[in-house]
């Protein structure tokens, strides 16, 4: 699902975010990505969806060679991925529903499909009561929530987490991680970076370390 040879992010001036990485995610595995603050996760994660390109080294991503996909493929990579951050990126002048729709208009799918898998997709996170509250009536684990059902909206191949738990106390942490284990079952590889070494040993799964840019277990 995920493979990474010999891959380094430059930045100039002597900063190396990342140095010769090597690593692989098979398909339907949950991955956690540790290491210190500026280890180089949000880094990884980034050239993993494009947002980034690597200096040099080969990336390929459910088949795709990332490195080379050409700016007019990369919406087709995007939608096979869920992508969540930290800071939720809610908009705020949309209700719940709308932030989870708005997914699948960037890619056509047609009004009756988005409505139901919407409603699908919060109603599994407990979220169908919400649909039209804004993100700012919301608490911090249930805004972290609707990121997730936008995440997996479009039924995602892999899902990619980059700190989901930071701003979220030890027990909503524990509520996300343990949904995480529930779409990794029905089948979405995940791939998580976080630095909460309690959450990575309670959940028991593969973990892949950085420590300045270098990956020092795979």
């Amino acid at each position: 699902m995920v493979e990474l040879y010999h891959v380094n992010k430059d930045y100039g001036r002597g900063n190396h975010a990342l140095v010769d990485v090597n690593m692989a995610v098979e398909k339907g595995e949950f991955v956690f990505l540790t290491g210190a603050s500026g280890a180089g996760k949000t880094t990884l994660l980034r050239l993993l969806f494009r947002e980034e390109i690597a200096t040099s080294g080969k990336i390929l991503v459910d088949g795709m060679n990332v490195s080379t996909l050409s700016a007019s493929r990369v919406p087709k990579l995007r939608r096979r991925l869920g992508i969540v951050f930290q800071d939720f990126k809610l908009l705020p002048r949309r209700t719940v529903f709308e932030n989870v729709a708005m997914v699948m208009e960037v890619t056509g799918v047609p009004r009756h499909r988005q409505r139901a898998k919407t409603y699908a997709v919060l109603e599994m996170l407990g979220l169908n009561h919400k649909v039209r509250a804004y993100p700012l009536e919301l608490s911090g684990g249930e805004q972290q929530r609707v990121a997730i059902a936008r995440a997996l909206v479009n039924e995602p191949a892999l899902l990619l987490a980059d700190e989901p738990t930071g701003n979220l106390d030890p027990r909503l942490s524990w509520d996300i991680m343990t949904l995480f284990k529930t779409i990794n079952i029905r089948g979405t590889t995940v791939l998580v970076a976080t630095h909460d070494k309690d959450l990575i040993a309670r959940m028991g799964k593969k973990v892949l370390t950085l420590d300045c840019g270098r990956m020092v277990t795979h």
